[in-house]
């Protein structure tokens, strides 16, 4: 503990600003400036170097939180970020966009705000960069097996750079134009600018990685062919079967899933072409859902220039702080605030949509009721019907698994009562040689998780291949909480 009573003299907790939303909506950077190093050992100051440090148990990664914010506070820069290093591949990653369980769990959390862990993360691992720290890890000797890893996401390229590591030869496969998954066209670039990926790309090529782009496995590449060539298979393709929503007027022009709609907003930024063929612009919007998908979905709208956005919630408005249902050092349920939230917009919670109304083939409105959650399922508020003028629709509720087509079919691997890829306590499915990792064995859920499963596949593939591994495990397979 760098400041024994750093926790008792430093209360307050701050958090960097978020720029002015008219200037942030003129671009597509990332909302927040510059956190001042003075303020940062302040606030790392404030852990307590906890007996039991409960954020330990909040991240799946394990990362070795108390270790980092004392030296973050002692200014050895240098040595914490080897110390993230050892438990987090991508820290840039995480210390954007997950949302955090582990300052849920931070002891001072009890009676006080908890550390600014988050913050504290991403800062070293930027200056690290900054700083030329960053460097390719090669291996000590070459295994001679090799290793393909099916998708690009988190999970898929924890697991390669592990497997690089260790001597194998991987090939990172990547039915998309560029490697990152939802990395690179899910996530709103004001959320995480991309250049984040590709310098982390770079080390992990120059590491030996290989990737190939814009194969699809299963279709360029049959299955068979795969399991021939390599030694083993990685599954990492992620949860990507869109939760739909089949009611009357589904048909109509103007209703899109979130993920056919944001990844044009990216390839905008990234050069591909102009104006996006699905635009907000000028349009009267409705978000179908109030997670995170929505709220990308809804700062991307502003950015785009719409008339008006409504982003609806079947679920209450929670409660402004911690829910009882929800003690520390769980991660809390209570009414959050994304960008995107301060940039307008209307939130609607505890609604229900049950038709779209359409013109000419084109949606125009929706009909939508106020509904209560009693006996567990949602129940009509009588009376409360209303229509919505609505030009774009944006559904934005999840996803409900992996796509069972294809490779995974002509792999024939068993999937579990919840429809993902089952699997051992090892990572592998019922194919002897294929293992699988993160969201398609997981189902839906966060970028931690995914980075920690694709560790954890890494050393069981390892193991596999040479009989025994040096790579750590954090976690055994489980099961995302059913929503």
């Amino acid at each position: 503990m760098g400041d024994p009573q750093g926790f008792l003299k430093n209360t307050v907790r701050e958090v960097p600003k978020r720029r002015p939303v008219d200037l942030r909506l003129m671009d597509w950077k990332e909302v927040y400036e510059d956190f001042s190093k003075d303020t940062l050992r302040t606030q790392a100051s404030r852990c307590m170097d906890c007996g039991i440090p409960f954020c330990h148990n909040g991240c799946p990664l394990g990362n070795l939180i108390p270790e980092w914010n004392d030296l973050v506070f002692k200014d050895r820069w240098r040595d914490s970020i080897d110390r993230l290093h050892a438990t987090n591949n991508f820290p840039e990653f995480t210390g954007r966009l997950c949302p955090a369980p582990c300052e849920a769990a931070c002891v001072l959390g009890i009676n006080q705000d908890p550390v600014t862990i988050k913050q504290v993360e991403v800062e070293i691992i930027d200056k690290a960069f900054e700083e030329g720290w960053v460097t390719p890890v090669y291996p000590t000797h070459l295994t001679g097996k090799t290793v393909a890893v099916v998708g690009s996401g988190p999970a898929g390229l924890a697991a390669a750079q592990q497997l690089t590591r260790a001597g194998h030869t991987v090939t990172v496969f990547e039915r998309a134009d560029r490697i990152g998954g939802l990395l690179r066209y899910g996530i709103p670039e004001f959320k995480m600018e991309k250049r984040h990926i590709d310098r982390r790309l770079a080390q992990m090529e120059a590491e030996g990685t290989v990737f190939r782009t814009g194969v699809d496995v299963g279709v360029d590449i049959s299955a068979d062919e795969l399991r021939e060539q390599f030694d083993a298979v990685v599954l990492s393709g992620g949860a990507t079967a869109w939760r739909d929503l089949p009611i009357e007027g589904r048909e109509l022009d103007g209703i899109y899933q979130a993920m056919e709609f944001l990844p044009h907003a990216n390839r905008v930024q990234q050069g591909d072409f102009a104006a996006p063929p699905v635009s907000a612009e000028g349009k009267k919007v409705v978000i179908i859902g109030g997670g995170d998908t929505g709220a990308d979905c809804l700062g991307t709208s502003h950015r785009q220039g719409a008339e008006s956005v409504h982003q609806f919630e079947i679920m209450a408005r929670p409660p402004e702080e911690r829910a009882t249902s929800t003690p520390w050092p769980t991660y809390p349920l209570m009414y959050r605030v994304a960008s995107a939230h301060e940039e307008g917009g209307e939130r609607v919670f505890s609604v229900n949509t049950e038709r779209f109304v359409g013109e000419d083939g084109k949606v125009t409105a929706l009909e939508a009721c106020e509904v209560e959650f009693k006996a567990g399922k949602f129940e009509k508020v009588e009376g409360s019907e209303f229509t919505l003028e609505a030009d774009l629709v944006l559904l934005a509720m999840g996803f409900v698994g992996p796509d069972k087509g294809g490779l995974l079919t002509d792999l024939g691997v068993d999937f579990n009562q919840r429809g993902n890829v089952e699997r051992t306590n090892e990572w592998v499915t019922n194919v002897p040689g294929v293992f699988v990792a993160g969201d398609m064995g997981r189902g839906q859920s966060l970028i931690v998780w995914a980075i920690a499963e694709g560790r954890s596949c890494a050393a069981a593939v390892d193991t596999f291949l040479q009989g025994e591994t040096a790579l750590p495990s954090p976690i055994v397979p489980t099961q995302a909480p059913q929503r």
